[in-house]
């Protein structure tokens, strides 16, 4: 994939919830600018390429989805490093995830999430979901310029 084009980077492990997300964001043209990470490594290892081979992705990411609960690195674990590197600080972190417990929510917005929604269990209620944080963080949201030099 082209990581010019990657606005957002999906961390899910549901595949159905991922393929609902996808659904969700081709209905706003915008699932050709999706990179999927299966779990918490995948989306680490996807965000800290040795070498620079991230570069285009990080300039370019607008949004992460970060599922919460997720097998090999937990999804507080991964906001943890995006939020303690100075080239993914102010990359926006949305804690998409099924737990409302008061623990994964207060530990996510400790750790610098930007937003924490619970995925509406409805399909019309996620979908509907899904649209209005693309709408926001992907077409209305200003980031500020990234640097991969910080």
């Amino acid at each position: 994939m082209n990581h010019k084009r990657v606005h957002i980077l999906l961390v899910e492990d549901n595949p159905q919830d991922a393929e609902l997300i996808l659904r969700a964001l081709n209905k706003q043209n915008l699932s050709g600018n999706v990179l999927v990470a299966r779990d918490g490594a995948e989306a680490l290892e996807i965000l800290f390429a040795p070498g620079g081979e991230n570069n285009d992705l990080l300039e370019n990411l607008k949004v992460i989805l970060l599922d919460v609960k997720l097998p090999k690195v937990s999804g507080q674990e991964v906001l943890q490093k995006i939020k303690a590197d100075g080239r993914t600080r102010s990359i926006p972190v949305v804690c998409l995830t099924s737990s409302s417990e008061e623990s994964d929510i207060n530990e996510c917005y400790h750790w610098g999430c930007n937003s924490y929604i619970v995925k509406p269990v409805e399909f019309d209620e996620f979908t509907q979901a899904i649209t209005s944080l693309a709408s926001y963080w992907v077409l209305l949201n200003q980031t500020s310029p990234q640097s991969c030099t910080l």
